[in-house]
């Protein structure tokens, strides 16, 4: 006997309410009970509407795309499988594109062909969903072509114009793209000389009548004279003729013959007598010139004496360094350690290094210019030559500079400029200035990883003679390791295109641009002003950048709604100071101490969630669970600040204790967590964390830019550059310093020891030990006991 059972799962679960159970079929006849085996049944089903479908996007070229796709629910759990244009998308035969275990279609590229529609699949067993198609539209902005070369002047003769043109083909705009921004053509005003055609002037009277019997005349090619490519005047210059009809008579030489000859003879001797009378007041001069040569100042006129000149009472061991600033090459005299006993005038010691470097007291006084020095410096600084330069920017600094060098400084952003002494050859005088740009105000183009690691700053003029490497710092927000990252230096050329200038890490293929890469801060020598950026492109999955998360809230709340700022920062400090400006402006007040988060190159999504109110006192009024920050808006660095914003809602007006835990966490990554509790009225204690760390004059020119003393600085570089016996030289001063991995780029200037003491003061200024470097010059000299002598302090 054969008995089939069938049930549906709206009966099974009204009946057993499982979704898995055991059955066992009995059938009864004439002959008896018969029972079958158990079987085991499990319910299967796949629910119709998917959690999370793809969207339309439009998207520009190159940039990457995340399309979500969350599955319905179902048992068992759905596969799901991508469609582009009803075709199957095969990760393994396609490598720009990438699924994720949450079941996202990564693109990490978007290409032209990737423009279709895209389809998200689910099926188990039981059925097969389709999501709703989304379109993605790959777009190319168009970019321009370069300038043609100028077409000659529109005339041969006189004012005219000539034009250059650029078309929008490179790339060409397509799928909607923007079209090229300006203009497709330049015209300019141009003045052709004319050709000028030369002209006689007036023929001249006739001369007197000549011994030949003739006489003549002349003319010029003047009224006007031929210029520009004009032709020059046709026919003689001079015009003779006879001047009494042929008839003249050759005579023998008379009394006006011999007057001639004996007036000659008398001038030469006048010019010879002349001649000695010259030579004799030569000579006396000379012989008093020798009486007194010892008292001349002619002699030492390129040695000036320095003076010690205390400049507080409460500090005499200050050195106060005034060199003379009239003389195109100086070279300074004396000592470098005051003497308390001592004359008024400094004695330069004969040793290698500096005496009291040797005598084992390791202090390095800082310098000041003495009254000449200052007044000059004050002169440079109040001369008005930056009036084509913008003013009144707090992301700008500018200065008028010497042989002496300086520092232009952008407080509160980690941006310094150190143009060190003699960059500047003697005699020139340049206006230099910094700039810290907005990413709205220059366009940097990316490709694939690519990703902007520092702010984009520029310094100038361009095109100024550096006849040494000034120092550009900046902060950049890179975890850098060679594994998994290469990073290069960017420059905008004048033509407006970015260049590689230099790939961290390998060979120099210039000795005008070097870096040293330092945990928070990067340190660019360059000989050609202009503007820089830092650029990374990750190698693996495993390299991040460092965001800094920042928490502000309104220091007041008049109303219900209360609102709690989340911002994503790149982690350098110009970024903060842009938000911290931002958000005085919005009244707002910081609510917990910053947090930094590593940010890895791994396609997933930041998320930021709130948790943990009282619900009796607040509620939030995000919809969703989370609120999520797309990849690829912050690992390209061109958006330095991103936030989000949770909204809540007291539920009274005398609330004012606000408790919460707020998470942000990337998935599959990094997170970190906020515990907010403080009173919304009334509670600043977190003001302090926005204090600046650096202050100061943005710009500061000569010896108060550098915590060396000029002449402490020329002792150590004129002890220190030659090859030392032991080793006693730069080398082992770069490698006390901790800076032995440089030594090959040291290597290659003229002066070592003058970078590495450049490197030192752009890294330590203004806070820097002077003392410590003391202590590691004087380890040098200890390596060879000749180079000291207490005799000599």
């Amino acid at each position: 006997m054969e008995v089939r059972i069938e049930v549906t799962r709206q009966q099974v679960e009204k009946i057993f309410g499982l979704e898995e159970y055991w059955c066992q079929c009995v059938a009864w006849s004439s002959s008896g009970t018969t029972k079958s085996q158990k079987a085991f049944v499990r319910i299967a089903y796949l629910r119709k509407n998917f959690e999370q479908e793809p969207t339309a996007r439009e998207v520009s070229i190159e940039q990457g795309i995340v399309l979500p796709c969350r599955p319905p629910e179902g048992i068992p759990p759905a596969e799901v499988e991508w469609l582009r244009n009803e075709e199957l998308v095969d990760p393994e035969l396609d490598a720009n594109v990438y699924v994720t275990p949450e079941h996202s279609l990564v693109l990490r590229q978007a290409r032209l062909a990737d423009t279709a529609n895209y389809t998200c699949v689910a099926k188990n067993i039981v059925a097969r969903r389709r999501s709703a198609s989304a379109a993605i539209i790959v777009y190319v902005n168009g970019g321009w072509s370069t300038w043609t070369q100028w077409s000659g002047c529109s005339t041969s003769c006189g004012r005219g114009w000539q034009k250059r043109s650029r078309t929008c083909t490179n790339p060409t705009p397509l799928n909607g793209g923007a079209f090229c921004e300006g203009q497709n053509v330049q015209k300019t005003a141009c003045t052709t000389l004319c050709p000028v055609d030369g002209a006689w002037s007036e023929w001249s009277k006739w001369s007197e009548c000549g011994a030949e019997c003739t006489h003549w005349r002349s003319r010029e090619c003047s009224e006007p004279a031929p210029r520009n490519g004009g032709r020059d005047c046709h026919g003689p210059e001079l015009d003779t003729r006879n001047c009494t009809s042929e008839l003249c008579t050759h005579a023998a030489p008379g009394a006006e013959d011999v007057a001639l000859y004996v007036g000659l003879v008398a001038v030469a001797v006048c010019l010879v007598l002349l001649l000695l009378v010259g030579v004799l007041v030569y000579c006396r001069k000379k012989g008093g010139l020798d009486a007194d040569v010892a008292d001349s100042s002619i002699l030492t006129a390129g040695f000036q004496p320095v003076s010690i000149k205390p400049s507080k009472a409460d500090n005499p061991s200050l050195l106060t360094i005034q060199p003379d600033l009239s003389t195109t090459t100086m070279t300074y005299q004396g000592s470098l350690c005051p003497r308390q006993d001592g004359p008024a005038k400094l004695q330069l010691p004969n040793g290698h290094l500096l005496s009291p470097l040797g005598a084992g007291r390791h202090t390095l006084h800082h310098s000041s210019p003495a009254a000449e020095g200052a007044d000059f410096v004050a002169r440079l600084s109040t001369q008005s030559y930056f009036r084509s330069l913008p003013r009144g920017t707090n992301n700008m600094a500018y200065g008028t500079f010497n042989f002496l060098g300086g520092r232009l400084m952008i407080p509160n952003t980690g941006i310094s400029l150190l143009i060190p002494p003699d960059a500047i050859p003697r005699g020139k005088i340049y206006e230099v200035y910094l700039t810290l740009h907005k990413q709205e105000e220059v366009r940097l183009p990316l490709a694939g990883c690519q990703t902007l690691l520092s702010p984009i700053v520029s310094c100038g003029p361009p095109g100024v003679l550096l006849t040494r490497p000034a120092i550009l710092t900046m902060g950049h927000c890179v975890e850098a390791s060679a594994e998994n990252w290469s990073i290069r230096l960017k420059k905008q050329s004048c033509e407006g295109t970015w260049e590689d200038v230099l790939q961290l890490g390998a060979e120099p293929c210039t000795e005008l641009y070097y870096c040293q890469l330092e945990a928070q801060a990067c340190y660019v020598f360059t000989e050609q002003l202009g503007r820089f950026a830092l650029v990374g492109e990750s190698l693996s999955m495993a390299a991040s950048k460092r965001l800094k998360l920042v928490l502000f809230a309104p220091a007041a709340c008049p109303s219900l709604e209360y609102n709690i700022r989340v911002y994503c920062l790149s982690d350098t400090q110009d970024v903060l100071k842009e938000v911290i400006q931002l958000e005085k402006q919005l009244g707002g007040q910081l609510i917990g101490a910053p947090r930094v988060l590593h940010f890895k190159d791994s396609y997933h999504n930041l998320r930021l969630s709130i948790h943990d109110m009282p619900s009796s006192l607040w509620k939030s009024k995000l919809l969703a669970s989370y609120q999520e920050i797309p990849f690829y808006h912050i690992w390209s660095g061109l958006q330095p600040f991103l936030h989000c914003t949770f909204t809540l809602e007291r539920l009274s007006t005398s609330t004012c204790e606000l408790a919460c835990k707020i998470w942000v966490w990337q998935v599959e990554g990094d997170g970190q967590s906020f515990t907010v509790n403080f009173n919304i009225a009334k509670d600043t204690r977190f003001s302090d964390w926005l204090v600046p760390d650096e202050v100061g004059t943005p710009a500061l020119v000569g010896p108060s830019a550098f915590k060396i003393p000029f002449l402490i600085r020329q002792k150590i570089i004129s002890s220190l550059d030659p090859p030392g016996t032991r080793g006693a030289d730069w080398r082992t001063l770069a490698q006390k310093l901790n800076l032995d991995s440089h030594l090959s780029f040291f290597a290659s200037k003229a002066s070592p020891t003058a970078m590495i003491l450049n490197l030192w003061e752009a890294r330590h200024f203004p806070n820097g030990n002077l003392s410590q470097l003391a202590a590691a010059v004087a380890e040098v000299g200890k390596q060879d006991g000749a180079l000291f002598s207490e005799a000599e302090c």
